[in-house]
């Protein structure tokens, strides 16, 4: 991920984080730090410290970033989300150029306590907040235009603040999984190889010569596709081998299929050799929804994969990145390994560890329809009893 800034680096998009980070209430003390916009700053506002990386660090934890203290291109844009709140902006719907921030998390969030909205509050004004809206505003006797305006601040702010109910995506996540039943039949999946083009990421030597980044992704995704078509699953890999597609466009692929799930297959590299292990993602953060369903199912490969493989197990973990963001069905991230680290290397470059890998992810998927049922314990269901199940 291309850097913006780091401790020692004086530039404006520093100026800028300092300034976002002083509205939001992680910057104190004495200075008063300029408004961004007024474009006035001085060289210490546009100089990166170590004061400045504490805090950055403080505010990418909130938000579900690895912490890194540096101010990369992910960063940035949640700084610039979350420099947004509910009347800052009048909000609607436009499609192909969706407003993105806090203030749309804000405006979802009141709209899921009043009952009009029951999906994820991922702060973005697509088509299900923009119905939603309209649908209260038609009850609320406003214009139901789908525009959140002054006339339909205002009404929340005498409404909304009265009103507390739970998690409505939370119920209808669980209920969804619950209705689909435990057979894996006519399930749809989308498998994501992290990869593709002219984009072969790192390459590594295995037992047979030199392999990429993206043979391993890719022969890692023809077992999991494989194992799920026996299953009897539909799935459908999110991308052509010959292109590399943006997340944007992997997502809207991933919603037009109209998928149960999304499996996105990754690998990791680390300047240090020492970082080591598998670690898997779903969508959520500390200042919106999460997807229960997602961490479950994250968290059942997470543990599969550790106890089938030698890889380190380095947890489950809630990210905002865009393509956790941006599907409407749970998505998982799953990082199968450091391809900077040796022993890592020598576990993926191993087909018999892959072919593990595989199956421990279609397992997962079992044990999440199972629900109450699930009584395998981790690391020792496999793959034949699975389809026994199936055809039982």
């Amino acid at each position: 991920m291309a850097h913006e800034a780091r401790i020692g680096d004086s530039n404006a998009r520093v100026a800028e984080a300092r300034s976002t980070l002083a509205r939001l209430g992680y910057l104190t003390g004495d200075d008063e730090v300029p408004d961004w916009k007024a474009r006035k700053f001085n060289e210490s506002d546009k100089y990166f410290d170590e004061g400045l990386a504490d805090v950055l660090k403080a505010f990418q934890q909130s938000r579900g970033i690895i912490p890194s203290g540096e101010l990369d291109t992910m960063t940035l844009r949640e700084l610039r989300h979350a420099s947004y709140q509910l009347g800052a902006r009048v909000l609607s719907y436009q499609p192909g150029n969706e407003f993105v921030g806090d203030d749309v998390a804000q405006l979802q969030k009141q709209m899921q306590e009043l009952g009009f909205y029951s999906h994820r509050v991922d702060g973005l004004f697509g088509e299900r907040t923009y119905h939603a809206l309209a649908t209260y505003q038609l009850n609320s006797g406003l214009q139901d235009d789908g525009v959140c305006g002054p006339d339909t601040l205002r009404a929340l702010s005498l409404l909304g603040r009265r009103i507390k109910g739970g998690s409505p995506q939370a119920i209808r996540e669980r209920e969804n999984v619950r209705d689909a039943g435990p057979q894996l039949a006519g399930k749809r999946v989308v498998i994501d190889p992290a990869l593709g083009g002219v984009n072969k990421g790192r390459v590594v030597s295995g037992r047979l010569g030199e392999i990429t980044e993206e043979e391993l992704l890719w022969d890692l995704a023809s077992r999991v596709e494989g194992r799920m078509i026996t299953a009897s699953m539909e799935t459908i890999i999110s991308r052509p081998r010959t292109d590399d597609p943006d997340p944007q466009t992997r997502a809207d692929m991933a919603n037009a299929f109209g998928a149960d799930l999304m499996i996105s297959l990754h690998c990791d590299h680390y300047p240090n050799e020492k970082a080591n292990g598998s670690a898997t993602f779903y969508f959520g953060s500390e200042t919106g929804a999460s997807s229960l369903t997602g961490e479950l199912l994250s968290g059942f490969i997470q543990r599969e994969i550790a106890a089938r493989t030698p890889l380190a197990n380095c947890g489950n973990h809630a990210r905002t990145w865009q393509l956790l963001r941006l599907t409407t069905m749970p998505t998982i991230e799953v990082v199968t390994g450091y391809l900077s680290n040796p022993r890592d290397i020598s576990v993926l470059a191993d087909p018999a560890m892959r072919d593990k890998i595989a199956e421990a992810i279609v397992v997962s998927v079992k044990r999440l329809y199972l629900l109450d049922d699930d009584h395998q314990p981790t690391g020792t269901y496999n793959f034949s009893q699975l389809l026994r199940a199936e055809q039982g």
